[in-house]
């Protein structure tokens, strides 16, 4: 989920953001980024699966707050800051709205399955040796996660199995990883 309080040590400026701007309007000189810039901006460089292109634009949804299809600069800076700054808290809230894909507020086993199975997918590339069973990770993350046994998981359920259990909060991390960009972006003429 990209929980990880990276960036953490570092205060943002009006100059880092003034420079921030500066290299968006540079790279996006319509003044909105669009899918594909945002793949390039999370590290996602490779042909992708069906799958993993269709959870990447579920991603950019849930930065794309006015639902225009775009994301603009101030949709850009939030984006960043809950990625790069933000609290362990904001990110699992972000997280579970990428997952809810139906919007309904509860995760099902059909969720979790298939985010896991992206998840899984991801990690794989950038390290052959993961072969985990998909369902058994799903049974696994239920048993620890669904507390009142309903077979859904809600926001609260989501947020306190992942804060309590490491083994919950690795399987679902997002491994979204824009900082290196962020970084190679800064040392940019």
């Amino acid at each position: 989920m990209g929980q990880a309080q990276g960036g953490a040590d570092k205060e943002v400026t009006l100059q880092n953001i003034q420079e921030l701007y500066r290299k968006f309007a540079s790279e996006c000189p319509s003044g909105n980024l669009h899918l594909h810039e945002f793949k390039k901006i999370f590290g996602i460089n490779r042909p992708t699966t069906e799958e993993e292109s269709a959870y990447m634009e579920n991603v950019f949804r849930s930065f794309d707050t006015n639902k225009d299809g775009n994301i603009d600069f101030m949709e850009f800076v939030a984006a960043v800051h809950l990625v790069l700054r933000g609290k362990l808290e904001d990110k699992l809230k972000w997280s579970f709205k990428v997952y809810d894909r139906d919007g309904n507020g509860c995760l099902d086993r059909q969720e979790v399955r298939h985010i896991v199975r992206i998840i899984n997918k991801i990690k794989r590339h950038n390290d052959p040796e993961v072969t985990e069973n998909i369902d058994d990770i799903c049974n696994r993350i239920f048993d620890l996660v669904d507390k009142n046994k309903d077979s859904q998981i809600s926001l609260e359920e989501f947020i306190e199995g992942a804060e309590r259990d490491p083994w919950v909060m690795d399987q679902l991390k997002l491994d979204i990883g824009p900082s290196d960009w962020f970084i190679e972006q800064q040392t940019k003429p």
